[in-house]
């Protein structure tokens, strides 16, 4: 009998793994919800990483199976984050970080991915692609960081990683992953948007504060 990650269909001459659908479709829901600013982006985008666990495992996919443990455990503390930044704000404010975290979110995703590869690199059976896989799994540890600390410069660090990403899920099986980033990147340009009108709005009232600040 097979496991609910082994589900697959057939659709437009393509193989369509269960579980890399339900993941993403859950996480295009995830990523609407962060859109509007929601607390429940963080449920869903745990929810989301936890199916596709299912759908990678098994796969030869280490940095997809990391990204999605990263998005797990930084759901938790992004969802505890918000939650204390509403209670002292009343809302999710969100701000531009400043040159010094950009520089610091910067240098830090660069040396995560070359120690990472480093590590994939001496141990071959943990990642075929090495650079490739640690480039996923730091990008998605920064991005969720720079969402919890409320930076706009969050939906560039997904955008950056889905550009990897999506054709590295293609070219492993996982068609539904490549097949919503059409939509992930609208929804990425719709959040930008929102959330650099409401820091440039900010910006002109009091000193914005980051939600975990």
């Amino acid at each position: 009998m097979s496991s609910f990650g082994e589900l697959t269909f057939q659709a437009f001459g393509e193989t369509v793994k269960v579980a890399d659908m339900t993941g993403n479709l859950i996480g295009l829901g995830a990523l609407a919800l962060g859109w509007r600013r929601s607390v429940l982006t963080w449920p869903a985008q745990l929810l989301a990483g936890a199916v596709l666990i299912t759908a990678f495992l098994g796969g030869q996919v280490p940095g997809l199976i990391g990204k999605q443990v990263i998005v797990v455990v930084a759901a938790v503390w992004g969802w505890t984050q918000w939650n204390r930044g509403r209670r002292d704000a009343g809302d999710i404010e969100v701000r531009f970080a400043t040159w010094r975290e950009r520089a610091l979110l910067v240098a830090a995703t660069a040396a995560g991915t070359a120690a990472v590869a480093a590590l994939f690199h001496a141990f071959p059976k943990l990642s075929w692609a090495p650079l490739f896989d640690a480039y996923i799994f730091v990008g998605t540890l920064a991005a969720m960081y720079a969402q919890a600390r409320g930076w706009v410069e969050f939906w560039f660090a997904w955008l950056a990683v889905d550009l990897v990403g999506v054709p590295y899920a293609y070219n492993h099986g996982y068609t539904f992953s490549a097949l919503t980033f059409t939509i992930y990147f609208v929804l990425v340009l719709a959040g930008l948007v929102s959330w650099w009108t409401k820091a440039r709005t900010v910006r002109t009232g009091p000193l914005a504060k980051g939600v975990a600040a």
